[in-house]
């Protein structure tokens, strides 16, 4: 049984490879995601199967049984209720779950732990607690924090503690302490303490980082949350818990230096909760008086376009107006009109958010372009629709006192018109007024996105 259970282990392990190169590509996905459902599967069936398998545990398997079926009903539950715009929370609610999990597996390690007659396995055993408690509590804190700014139930901007380098700094050194000292001699009270520091320095390192960096925070903490899951599986002896955690761990971090590249962030300093970054100025700045326009007056604008780019943001998927945008994408086609989608690489609040959106209303995919491919267009565009989209096109990142300085935009203020869909001239996610609303060549089409584009489409 222990073989058998070994075996579904290393296909398992197999088939979360094979799932992760599948969520690559848009076309693949849907494999991708078969295959990790049925690599999961075959896990907790293996570890099912051990349990079962000594008659005199029968209360573990209830327990283990009742909690695969609860967990089954709530993650079905969620995933059928929960709205795309709702999807960057709920991953860093999850995330959550699976930090806590390593700081309850850590703490389980510690108090039901047989002592080892090596006395160098004894040691390795005790920082193995000890390191996989100080990064599931980080992620646990981190992660509400996140959901919490992610879901606007607190302010998205960064937390200036004074001094707060050196309180992050300071934790990191204090953990390598306490890890020594219980390593030479494990104690209740130093792993207590170990668990309060790391909890807080979770919670003060992602409420450091203002709203403009939370889509690297999102996938930040989903490589936190596969080291403390490898951090278990070192604990528990589970193989296919530290292939797993190393997958999610490395292509997580790995993703997260990609989109800091990509907005022009240092890694270090994003991870470390804005190390070395101070707030500049944000707030609403007086740029002039705003145009607005008309459904109407923009259809006839569509009309005679040679070439249109859309450039969609988390407002689309808040009004659910992909669809919309995809009927106008079509229709305009068939009139000869060339429309391209420039899409930032931290549209939404989640990377990839928007091509998800767009793929789920059946876009092609040759139309949709990173902002790499497509921001030396704009010059040559006849109209760009801006559609839910703020802090991804906001002129004011080339100021060098903007809180989104030296971030990478989209220059859709290049192009000829420039039609802003927004139900206010509130600023963006960031905090930081957007200049582009004012420009000569901008108009402001206000309302909800899904209504407005329903209305273009009938003018049309």
């Amino acid at each position: 049984m222990v073989a058998s259970a070994a075996a579904a282990n290393i296909v398992a392990a197999l088939l979360f490879i094979l799932s992760l190169a599948g969520l690559s590509k848009h076309e693949t996905s849907r494999g991708g995601l078969r295959f990790g459902i049925i690599g999961m599967a075959l896990s907790l069936g293996a570890t099912v199967l051990l349990v079962v398998g000594d008659a005199d545990r029968v209360l573990p398997v209830l327990l283990l049984s009742a909690a695969i079926v609860v967990g089954a009903v709530v993650g079905l539950w969620r995933a059928r209720v929960v709205e795309m715009t709702g999807m960057p929370e709920l991953i860093a609610l999850l995330h959550s779950f699976v930090g806590l999990a390593a700081v309850l597996v850590g703490w389980n390690g510690h108090l039901e732990h047989t002592a080892y007659a090596v006395a160098s396995l004894e040691r390795i055993h005790s920082a193995e607690v000890a390191i996989g408690i100080f990064i599931g509590a980080v992620t646990f804190t981190g992660s509400i924090v996140a959901n919490l700014k992610l879901s606007a139930r607190i302010n998205s901007s960064p937390l200036m503690l004074p001094g707060k380098n050196f309180l992050n700094v300071g934790a990191l050194v204090a953990f390598a302490v306490l890890t020594a000292v219980y390593v030479v001699e494990p104690g209740v009270w130093v792993l207590a303490v170990l668990t309060a520091l790391a909890l807080a320095l979770g919670w003060h390192l992602v409420a450091s980082i203002g709203g403009g960096d939370m889509p690297v925070v999102v996938s930040m903490l989903n490589s936190y949350s596969g080291w403390a899951a490898a951090a278990s599986g070192f604990l528990l002896d589970n193989d296919v818990l530290i292939v797993t955690g190393a997958l999610v761990g490395s292509s997580g971090a790995y993703l997260s230096y990609i989109m800091c590249k990509a907005m022009n962030r240092s890694f270090l300093s994003v991870i470390a909760g804005g190390f070395g970054v101070e707030a500049g100025p944000g707030g609403d700045v007086d740029y002039g008086e705003h145009r607005e326009t008309t459904a109407e007056n923009v259809a006839e604008l569509l009309t005679s376009a040679k070439s249109v780019i859309i450039t969609p943001g988390y407002g689309m998927a808040v009004a659910q107006a992909q669809h919309g945008v995809a009927e106008l994408t079509r229709r305009l086609r068939e009139r000869g009109v060339e429309v391209r989608f420039g899409i930032h690489p931290v549209a939404g609040r989640l990377p990839g958010h928007m091509n998800v959106l767009l793929a789920e209303a059946k876009v092609p995919y040759d139309v949709v372009l990173e902002m790499d491919e497509i921001n030396d267009d704009f010059k040559e565009t006849s109209v760009v629709l801006v559609i839910g989209a703020n802090d991804t096109v906001n002129p004011a990142a080339e100021d060098p006192g903007s809180p989104i300085a030296g971030m990478p935009v989209l220059t859709v203020w290049e192009a000829e018109n420039v039609i802003v869909f927004k139900r206010s001239m509130a600023s963006g996610y960031a905090g930081v007024q957007n200049p582009l609303f004012f420009r000569e060549n901008t108009a402001m089409l206000f309302g909800d996105a899904k209504d407005r584009v329903n209305d273009i489409l009938a003018a049309l």
